[in-house]
């Protein structure tokens, strides 16, 4: 089952984003079969806003998802993501297959 890493953030130093962390980070997930879904400024519906843009990433599982987001490589990235962005992490499980049939079928 597909699990999804939803990325808030708000951008400290644009530059430092571009150059030093995007890139690098999309790497390190693409290595981990992952793949950007969506990645743009939110519009938000309702609610407060707490950061301005956001990305949502697809992994093959929760664990590929974590064990990514563990790794040296997307680790050793963090200290640069701090520079470039606030940001906030989540991870969220897809649904079962059986359930999406169903949906889909309502």
């Amino acid at each position: 089952m597909s699990a999804y890493v939803i990325v808030e953030f708000t951008l400290k130093d644009p530059d430092v984003y571009r150059e030093k962390y995007a890139g690098n980070a999309g790497k390190t997930a693409i290595e981990c079969g992952a793949g950007v879904l969506a990645s743009s400024n939110w519009a938000i519906l309702d609610g407060d806003p707490m950061h301005s843009s956001g990305v949502i990433v697809r992994f093959p599982d929760r664990e590929t998802a974590l064990q990514w987001y563990n790794s040296p490589k997307y680790q050793q990235l963090i200290g640069v993501r701090g520079i470039a962005m606030d940001a906030r992490f989540s991870l969220l499980d897809g649904l079962h297959r059986s359930t999406e049939a169903n949906r889909e079928s309502a």
